[in-house]
């Protein structure tokens, strides 16, 4: 709380103090001098014709009470000295107070208060003035309390503001008579509201007079209290424009640093990144989202031995890349960046001695919060010894392949007979198309070696050629054998696997023993003949797929599609272009050429010189039905080769016992009967086990055979074990 006091002063007329014009003038404001003869200002006043007013009294009603009270009092004591003596007084104090936003330019809130106060006092001969005002920033009001010099205080001057509150609430009738806050007796008091809505705070005044305040000590109080909020709330404005200016930069300096230091981590972050990378021994390079070069780490600079300022030049990819992949790869390039997914191709990069080697790059996006792609990481492996690796290996294969087709053609087309003309004939006329082919004939003549040579001979000869024995896989799995399964589709898959036709996209694939399809997967392999498309197991996305089909079976497919036991339909497109394959025994002429061959074959793996054979031996290749073709003439051939001592081979006779005529109705009665037997025993087990083959309940173990030999007597006996199925 601020006090200030001051001398009262009379003046010499006893009416009111003089101190206002000298205080005025201590403070270095020069008054105006009132115009001369005197007698204008009465008339100006009496007249309403005084323009300072405007500035000290800001409406026109004030105005008006003003010079009217003035005119009042002119017109009750007109003609007296004393009289001119108050006017004149009167329009000093105003002149003062209107200077007072001269005193105040530049000042603090202190200043103008203090001022305020010391005018008022010595103006109005008061006995205290006390002004309460709420600084806009904090909210908390500063106080300050002036009292004449002749005043002893009975109170502190921090209790005054209590002493006085309850007269700062609410409207009082004047005059308004309370007990002296600050001495003894009683005083008049006058609060005063600071702003448009009260809320800048209350000047409060005291006088010793009964009277006080009169109509003009009111309106020259008001013309001070209207100045005195102009230039509060002016520098109430002020300074909460200084603060939020201070605020703003306190923010501004907060976030700079901030700013300054992120930058400095991502700075340090940044070079730490570069630091790992440059210890990696890959070569690495950062791109931006268009994919022009900014940062290499060491490997690639030493690699290259170009700098960094090379790496992120505009002609880089020309000056490292092989100019024949840049163009290659452009577009490539550009459409793999702009899709913003990993990829990668491979490309001949330029070492430090200037030659050219294979690279595989590897291209990341990084991204930000918002998904945008901020930066490429592009990953290079020289893969060029591999590259060779792999050509070398490819030519051996090459060179291999055509060594095996020269052994197996030669093998297959061993032979002059018509019947062998034929078939060639038919394998040469369909080799060049993509048709299904279905190869007949018993077992052991020859039909893989058929199915290769059409394979070898098509436009499709450089690709691969996958053999599928069907009989050999459980039907259980021949699905997931042929088509491929997902990870998870069942269990044990605990990986995603591609299947046999996958595996022959683009070449053949051969099913062998076709015939033994159960019927769910015929309906799947019709799907893939019909619509060149498959599903995985555990998957339900088509997968198209381009791949020839050649199928063989040793059974009747059409009695079978007749009796139902094979799907007629897919039957249809397996038998697009048929050829049977003639038994052995239908080639007589053709076993000396097939002999010959064969002691050749296992003679130099034996390490044997074998020349010749005796013709008895071949009387008996020849005069022998050979039931098992082929593969049972290699059998008796490899046999007699390891028994043979001499540079002539011989077989002995009872290797071979053919059929006698007169016994051969009796051995199938006796054949026909036990195969009765056998699928008697059969279906009883089956029945028993309610169609269940396998497991500890099953009739493989009911009749004491393996569950892969019971699978094999279903199929041949042609028992369906689905009708033996509890409903």
């Amino acid at each position: 709380m601020n006090t200030n006091s001051e001398e009262q002063v009379l003046s010499h007329e006893g009416s009111r103090p003089a101190s206002a014009e000298q205080r005025l003038k201590e403070l270095g404001i020069k008054l105006p001098a009132p115009p001369e003869p005197f007698g204008t200002y009465v008339e100006a006043v009496q007249t309403g014709n005084v323009p300072f007013l405007s500035g000290m009294l800001p409406t026109e009603g004030d105005r008006a009470k003003f010079i009217g009270r003035v005119g009042a009092e002119l017109d009750m004591e007109a003609g007296t000295a004393n009289d001119i003596k108050r006017l004149k007084g009167c329009i000093s104090d105003l002149i003062a107070i209107q200077a007072l936003p001269a005193i105040w330019s530049g000042a603090q809130q202190s200043q103008i208060v203090s001022t305020l106060l010391d005018l008022l006092g010595q103006m109005l001969d008061l006995h205290f003035a006390y002004l309460q005002f709420y600084d806009s920033i904090d909210g908390v009001p500063s106080e300050t309390i002036w009292f004449a010099q002749d005043q002893n205080l009975i109170v502190q001057p921090q209790e005054i503001p209590r002493l006085l509150s309850i007269w700062l609430a609410g409207p009082h009738t004047l005059p308004l008579r309370v007990r002296d806050p600050v001495g003894d007796g009683n005083v008049s008091i006058l609060p005063l509201r600071l702003g448009l809505h009260d809320e800048m705070g209350v000047l409060v005044v005291g006088s010793v007079r009964p009277d006080f305040p009169s109509q003009t000590e009111r309106l020259l109080l008001n013309a001070a209290t209207n100045q005195a909020t102009i230039w509060l709330s002016e520098l109430r404005r002020l300074s909460e424009q200084t603060r939020i200016a201070q605020e703003l930069n306190r923010q501004v300096a907060l976030r700079t640093s901030q700013l300054v230091a992120a930058n400095e981590d991502l700075r340090r972050d940044e070079q730490e990144l570069r630091r790992m990378t440059d210890a990696i021994p890959q070569y690495i390079m950062v791109l931006a989202p268009d994919g022009t070069a900014m940062h290499a780490n060491q490997s690639l600079l030493d690699y290259t031995a170009l700098t960094l300022e090379d790496v992120i030049a505009e002609d880089f990819r020309t000056r490292f890349f092989h100019s024949e992949d840049v163009q290659q790869l452009r577009d490539e390039r550009a459409k793999a960046l702009a899709r913003g997914l990993p990829f990668e191709n491979e490309q001949r990069a330029r070492r430090r001695d200037g030659q050219y080697r294979w690279m595989l790059i590897h291209y990341n996006p990084f991204r930000d919060e918002q998904g945008r792609v901020v930066r490429w990481y592009a990953t290079g492996t020289d893969i060029h010894d591999r590259k060779e690796a792999e050509e070398r290996t490819r030519n051996e294969n090459v060179a291999l392949r055509e060594e095996l087709d020269r052994a197996s053609m030669f093998e297959a087309i061993v032979g002059s007979s018509g019947a062998l003309r034929r078939v060639l004939t038919q394998v040469s006329k369909v080799a060049r198309t993509d048709s299904t082919v279905l190869i007949l004939g018993e077992t052991g003549t020859g039909k893989e070696l058929i199915a290769r040579a059409i394979h070898r001979q098509s436009n499709r000869a450089d690709r691969a050629f996958i053999r599928v024995n069907c009989a050999a896989i459980p039907s259980s799995l021949i699905a997931s054998e042929l088509f491929g399964y997902e990870k998870g589709a069942f269990t044990g898959a605990l990986q995603r696997r591609l299947g046999r036709f996958e595996s022959a996209d683009r070449g053949t694939i051969f099913l062998d023993e076709v015939g033994e399809l159960p019927p769910e997967t015929q309906i799947a392999l019709l799907r893939v003949l019909q619509e060149r498309e498959f599903e995985r197991i555990g998957s339900n996305r088509p997968i198209p797929v381009d791949v020839r089909v050649l199928a063989a079976t040793n059974r009747d497919l059409s009695a079978a599609a007749a009796s139902g036991a094979f799907r007629r339909d897919l039957y249809y497109r397996f038998n697009v272009f048929p050829i049977q394959l003639p038994p052995l025994r239908e080639r007589p002429d053709d076993i000396p050429l097939l002999a010959e061959y064969l002691i050749g074959r296992y003679a130099k793996k034996a390490g044997k010189n074998i020349r010749n054979i005796s013709r008895q031996t071949i009387r008996m290749f020849q005069a022998y039905d050979w039931p098992g073709n082929i593969r049972e003439l290699q059998n008796v051939v490899e046999r007699a080769v390891i028994l043979c001592e001499s540079d002539t081979l011989s077989v002995d006779g009872t290797w071979l016992k053919p059929e006698v005529p007169g016994r051969a109705g009796g051995d199938a009665a006796f054949a026909s009967s036990l195969l009765d037997r056998e699928r008697e025993m059969i279906e009883a087990a089956l029945a028993e086990s309610r169609g269940i083959v396998a497991g500890p309940n099953g009739a493989a173990i009911k009749l004491g055979i393996p569950r892969q030999t019971l699978d094999s007597k279903i199929r041949s006996l042609r028992i369906d074990k689905r009708r033996f199925r509890a409903p």
